[in-house]
């Protein structure tokens, strides 16, 4: 079965974006939404695009931040919605948006379109999209892509994965080493800027989704 592409088929393949995950939850007061709008204005200030649910919380952080940044660069901010009961409205600050009625989809276009990906704190639907994520970049159905884990809530996942799943060879300490864990916007973004100096080299460990996400 074959992804549709609509919002994916619009956009430039040779810019870098980063996929930004994280809680719908998440106030406006809280310092993780602050972390996450100043990370997502920097990214914009070097041209980078951003990809996120579209909704509130730490995605309106990220919508708004990019749109504060992106005042002289051409970077664009998508936001790609999933159709739920309670329905969630887009935020005001996106440049192209897109709904997805399955979750499976819209996990899909996400990989399709970034090129590097940050989870912020959140709840089910977060870990959802960061264990999507590091499964198909270990089994590389999609690039080497930076998986950074930004804020406080991770390190302990990270013990528990080393603890349980690592300890009984349930996978390889290779697979940690896709993850890249950052306390704030400024380590965050070290490892993003070596993504990007390497994408515009044209190294393979950082290419295009767009061209070898296999989704057929």
């Amino acid at each position: 079965m074959k992804v549709k592409r609509r919002v994916a088929d619009g956009v430039d393949p040779k810019r870098f974006r980063v996929a930004i995950f994280g809680s719908s939850r998440v106030k406006m007061s809280n310092k993780v939404y602050k972390e996450v709008y100043t990370l997502a204005r920097e990214l914009a200030e070097r041209g980078i695009g951003v990809v996120t649910g579209g909704g509130p919380g730490l995605m309106r952080a990220a919508n708004s931040g990019h749109k504060a940044g992106s005042m002289k660069t051409k970077a664009r901010s998508i936001g790609l919605g999933i159709k739920l009961p309670k329905e969630q409205k887009f935020n005001g600050s996106l440049d192209q948006q897109e709904t997805f009625f399955r979750f499976t989809s819209r996990l899909d276009n996400f990989m399709l379109l970034s090129n590097a990906v940050i989870v912020a704190p959140g709840g089910v639907g977060t870990l959802l999209e960061f264990f999507y994520t590091w499964q198909l970049v270990q089994v590389k159905h999609i690039c080497h892509i930076p998986i950074i884990l930004l804020g406080d809530q991770w390190p302990d996942l990270i013990k528990w994965l080393e603890k349980w799943p690592l300890k009984h060879k349930y996978f390889g300490k290779k697979d940690l080493h896709l993850l890249f864990l950052a306390d704030d916007s400024k380590e965050a973004l070290k490892v993003i800027d070596k993504a990007h100096e390497e994408f515009l080299l044209g190294r393979e460990d950082f290419c295009i989704n767009y061209k070898k996400y296999k989704i057929d």
